[in-house]
C-alpha cells in the first residue's frame, strides 16, 4: 500500500473529535462580602483576556489547600441532614445587612444557605411579612476537586451569591432566556475542512500526535457567548462548566463517572453517519410541574429540573452551520441517557449539580416576581435584588474563548467535529406553562413557619 492510499484509508476509519479544554467554575476576588478563595478550580484557570488555560498540578494543590483553610465546614445543628430545612428570606436579608453594616465577610452558614441542597418549596406568610424557601439540607465540606458539597449526598450546596444573581436577572430574563453557547467559529471549521482535505490529497507519512496538533491549530479557539446573565458572575461560569462537561462526556474526551452512560462516539463507532452532519447538544430546564395551593401561598418545584436536548447541524464547506432536516437517533439516545443519569452525575461532577441549583434559583426568583408573592407577603426583597446594601455579585473573570482539544477514535463515519450547544434557561416560560393546583401543599405550609424563631433558618 502506498503512503497516499494508506493515508486515505486511515482517515476514512478515524473519528476526529475536536473539543475544548476542561472548564471549571472559577474567578478572581471581586468583592469581599463573600470572602471565599477564588483560585484554580476544576483543573483550569481563566486569564485576564478570558482565555481558559490548563492549571498546573502545583496550582491546583495550592488552590485546594487555600480553599480548605478558608472553609471550615458545617458545625453544630446546621450540619445535621434534614429532609426539609426552612430559610426566611426576610431574616436572611437582615442577617446579610447586619454583616454588611459591620463590614464583615458573610459567614459560611449564609454563603452556603445553611447547607441547602435544592430549593423545592416556596411558602408565603403575609402575617409575618415573609417568604420561606425550603428543601433538603445537610452539612458541607470541601471535596478534593475544589467543590463545596454536602457531607452525605456529595451534591453541591446552594449558594447565596447565585441566589442574588437569580433575583437580579429576573427582569432581563423576561425579555430573553438565560443562556450560554460554546461554538466553533466558521473560520475555524473551514480551516479544519481544508486541512483534512489536504491531508488526504498530499499523502506524506504522519504521526497521530502531529495530526492532533494540526487539527487543534486549524480549528482554533471556540467562542463563549452569553445572553441575559451577567458574564462576570459565578452563575455564568457555572453555565459554561456544565455545558462543556457534557460535551466532554459525549465526545469521549472524559470517561463517564457513572455506569450506563457511554459516550456518543462509542455508541456510533461502527455506524455510518451522514457526511457533514454534526450533533448539537444543549441543556434546558424541564419540571414535571410547578404545583401550588389554591390560595397561592404554597408552591413546589416538582421534577428533575433539567433535560438534555439535541439536534443535527450541517457543516458547510465555508464552515457555517445550519439545522439538518433529519434527526440523529444516536444523538437523541445519548441525550436521553444523559438526562436519566443527571442526578447521579451531579454526585460525581459538581458542575451539573451547580447548574440544577442555578435553574431552581432562577425559576424561584421568577415565580416570586411573576406571581407577585413579595407583594402578597408585604416583603421588600431589595437586598437580594441588589437595590439595597451595595453587595456585588459581579466582578469575576469572564470566559470568552476556550482552546480546542483533539482526541482520535476509530469510526466508520470519518471525522467528527465536536458540536456546538450550550445551556438555555427560560424561567418565565416554565412559570407560565407548568403550574398545577395541588391541595396537599396546604398541610406543608402550616408547620414551616415559627414566628418566635429569631434565626433565619430552622428545621
Amino acid at each position: 500500500m502506498t503512503s497516499g492510499s494508506y493515508r486515505r484509508s486511515w482517515l476514512r476509519n478515524l473519528g476526529f473529535l475536536v473539543g475544548l479544554c476542561t472548564v471549571g467554575v472559577l474567578g478572581n476576588a471581586s468583592h469581599a462580602q463573600f470572602g471565599l478563595v477564588r483560585g484554580v478550580v476544576g483543573g483550569v484557570s481563566i486569564d485576564a483576556e478570558g482565555v481558559v488555560q490548563s492549571a498546573t498540578q502545583a496550582q491546583k494543590d495550592a488552590s485546594l489547600a487555600e480553599l480548605r483553610q478558608a472553609v471550615a465546614g458545617a458545625q453544630g445543628a446546621v450540619a445535621k441532614p434534614q429532609a426539609m430545612r426552612m430559610i426566611s428570606l426576610r431574616k436572611l436579608q437582615e442577617a446579610i445587612m447586619e454583616h454588611r453594616s459591620a463590614d464583615k465577610t458573610l459567614p459560611e452558614e449564609i454563603l452556603f444557605l445553611a447547607g441547602l441542597q435544592r430549593i423545592e418549596y416556596v411558602f408565603v406568610y403575609p402575617q409575618e411579612n415573609d417568604i420561606v424557601i425550603a428543601g433538603p439540607a445537610e452539612g458541607w465540606e470541601v471535596r478534593g476537586d475544589g467543590s463545596v458539597v454536602g457531607t452525605k449526598s456529595s451534591r453541591p450546596v446552594v449558594r447565596v451569591e447565585d441566589l442574588m444573581t437569580a433575583f437580579r436577572t429576573v427582569e432581563a430574563a423576561r425579555q430573553a432566556p438565560i443562556s450560554v453557547s460554546i461554538d466553533p467559529t466558521p473560520e475555524g471549521s473551514q480551516r479544519l475542512n481544508n486541512l483534512l482535505r489536504g491531508m488526504v490529497a498530499n499523502g506524506p507519512s504522519f504521526q497521530p500526535q502531529i495530526v492532533e496538533a494540526a487539527v487543534r491549530q486549524a480549528f482554533g479557539p471556540q467562542q463563549v457567548t452569553f445572553t441575559t446573565v451577567a458574564t462576570d458572575t459565578r452563575m455564568a461560569q457555572t453555565l459554561v462548566a456544565a455545558d462543556y462537561r457534557m460535551k466532554l462526556l459525549a465526545m469521549s474526551l472524559e470517561a463517564s463517572p457513572v455506569d450506563g452512560l457511554p459516550s456518543y462516539l462509542e455508541m456510533t463507532r461502527n455506524v455510518q453517519m451522514n457526511k457533514g452532519s454534526q450533533p448539537r447538544w444543549w441543556i434546558a430546564c424541564q419540571y414535571d410541574a410547578i404545583r401550588h395551593s389554591e390560595d397561592g401561598l404554597s408552591w413546589k418545584l416538582d421534577g428533575r429540573g433539567v433535560k438534555a436536548m439535541t439536534e443535527e447541524e450541517l457543516v458547510g464547506k465555508d464552515g457555517t452551520r445550519s439545522a439538518a432536516k433529519k434527526t440523529n437517533q444516536f444523538a437523541q439516545k445519548w441525550a436521553d441517557l444523559f438526562t436519566s443519569k443527571f442526578d447521579e452525575l451531579s454526585m460525581h461532577n459538581a458542575s451539573f449539580g451547580e447548574l440544577r441549583n442555578a435553574i431552581d434559583m432562577n425559576v424561584v426568583a421568577t415565580l416570586i416576581a411573576a406571581q407577585q408573592l413579595d407583594k402578597s407577603a408585604g416583603l421588600d426583597l431589595s437586598v437580594l435584588r441588589g437595590t439595597k446594601g451595595d453587595i456585588e455579585t459581579s466582578g469575576r473573570l469572564t470566559p470568552k474563548t476556550i482552546p480546542a482539544h483533539c482526541s482520535l477514535l476509530k469510526a466508520r463515519s470519518g471525522w467528527v467535529v465536536a458540536a456546538s450547544g450550550g445551556v438555555e434557561i427560560n424561567p418565565w416560560q416554565i412559570v407560565a406553562q407548568s403550574r398545577q393546583a395541588d391541595a396537599t401543599l396546604v398541610s406543608k405550609r402550616a408547620p414551616a413557619i415559627n414566628s418566635a424563631n429569631t434565626q433565619w433558618w430552622w428545621d
